[in-house]
């Protein structure tokens, strides 16, 4: 796939704010059965309406059996979080979707956020929150403020929780079952497409374990290598 796909039509917006009565979550998994029973007793804490979706890439682990001990709504995908994104959009049935990654921590009073921007503000079609990394090193405090900072050129990923009105969802073509860099994919043609809010308080704390025993440098390194290659046409799947 070319990343300089055609752009999507601009919003008109809504007539009126529409209240948001259930967000569907979706969450792909892959071997998360550290990660996942704190996510989930999270997610049953918050008050609006919702329903989950795990949807797994192939786990080894206890994953499944997890997400289906606690009465969650389980698919099975291809390996890659845009396959497993773009079957469980596909099977929700909220009027707002909420892509979250499985070792985020969600906050008390997420969804609440979520619902209060969207049915105030009829203009705002999606969005994320601030993103927080945790483990208290140098690094991880650099990426926080790094990230802060690309939000404001209109840059996210998946890790900041994504939201989206499922209208619009649907109006963008969704998530592409792409196996590398699907949540930039999406994003741009989010940003491309209306306004969306970032929101702030509270933010969305997310693991640092994927730069672990890494070089700051080399993790710098990579990102923007493939972010050279994909913005040139190189395929996702090479």
């Amino acid at each position: 796939m070319k990343s300089g796909a055609s752009p999507a039509p601009a919003f008109k917006g809504y007539r009126k704010a529409e209240r948001v009565t259930v967000i569907s979550i979706i969450i792909p998994t892959l071997d998360e059965e550290r990660s996942l029973p704190p996510l989930l007793d999270a997610i049953h804490q918050q008050r609006v309406a919702h329903e989950v979706i795990v949807v797994d890439g192939g786990s080894q682990d206890r994953t499944l059996e997890i997400a289906r001990d606690r009465d969650v709504r389980t698919l099975v995908a291809h390996p890659g979080r845009g396959a497993g994104i773009s079957i469980g959009a596909e099977a929700s049935r909220g009027d707002v979707l909420f892509f979250l990654h499985a070792d985020s921590a969600l906050p008390p009073g997420a969804l609440d956020r979520i619902e209060e921007v969207l049915s105030t503000d009829a203009n705002i079609i999606g969005g994320n929150f601030r993103l927080v990394f945790d483990g208290g090193t140098d690094f991880s405090r650099w990426l926080t403020g790094f990230c802060a900072w690309i939000r404001l050129l209109g840059l996210y990923y998946g890790d900041s929780g994504i939201f989206v009105r499922r209208s619009v969802y649907e109006a963008l073509g969704g998530f592409r079952p792409i196996p590398l860099m699907e949540d930039w994919d999406f994003v741009r043609r989010l940003e491309r497409f209306g306004r969306t809010c970032c929101i702030k308080d509270p933010p969305l704390v997310t693991s640092s374990r994927r730069f672990e025993r890494r070089h700051p440098l080399g993790i710098v390194y990579g990102w923007v290598r493939i972010h050279t290659l994909f913005w040139l046409g190189v395929s996702p799947a090479r």
